[in-house]
């Protein structure tokens, strides 16, 4: 259970808040705490590896809500590096060759890197995210992806999670 004290005591770790025998203004709470999660700034992202995935990610509309911006798509498939995927993503996204990754996430000032490509290219991928300065790396494919110190590799695979979910169901 949490109470009161627990979440004072939490928050005092980070810093002070609140005013004594007062509480907390919910407005300055709010934002310290975003700015402790690092979620009071919005994110530049790429995806790169537009196949049903990645352009499911260009579509997903509720990144704008939590301040996360796809500022470029990669591909390195000559149909899919044609133009525009417009249709899905309610404005125009440029479907760039792998490339011009370098040069692109320089220009566009990205920090997050999406990589939905094949498992064999994720590695590849990831080098050249790291050779662009690109720190952050969201790896949705099920190969293991190693970066230098100081660079931060978050993996999604979805058999863990149904593992999880199974597990849960098995136990209710």
């Amino acid at each position: 259970m949490v109470n009161a004290p627990l979440v004072r005591k939490d928050l005092s770790y980070f810093g002070k808040f609140g005013v004594r025998g007062v509480g907390y203004y919910v407005k300055d709470l709010l934002y310290d705490i975003k700015r402790i999660l690092g979620l009071n700034k919005g994110w530049r992202m790429a995806v790169i590896g537009i196949g049903n995935l990645g352009s499911s990610l260009l579509a997903y509309k509720d990144f704008l809500k939590k301040e996360y911006q796809i500022v470029a798509a990669f591909d390195i498939d000559p149909p899919k590096v044609i133009g525009r995927v417009s249709e899905k993503l309610g404005r125009p996204m440029e479907v760039l060759h792998i490339n011009r990754i370098k040069e692109v996430a320089k220009a566009r000032k990205i920090e997050i890197g999406i990589i939905t490509t094949p498992p064999s290219e994720a590695q590849n991928v990831a080098d050249m995210l790291v050779e662009a300065g690109v720190r952050g790396i969201l790896n949705f494919t099920p190969a293991q992806i190693t970066v230098p110190e100081g660079y931060v590799v978050k993996d999604v695979f979805f058999t863990t999670t149904l593992d999880n979910l199974a597990y849960l169901l098995s136990n209710i």
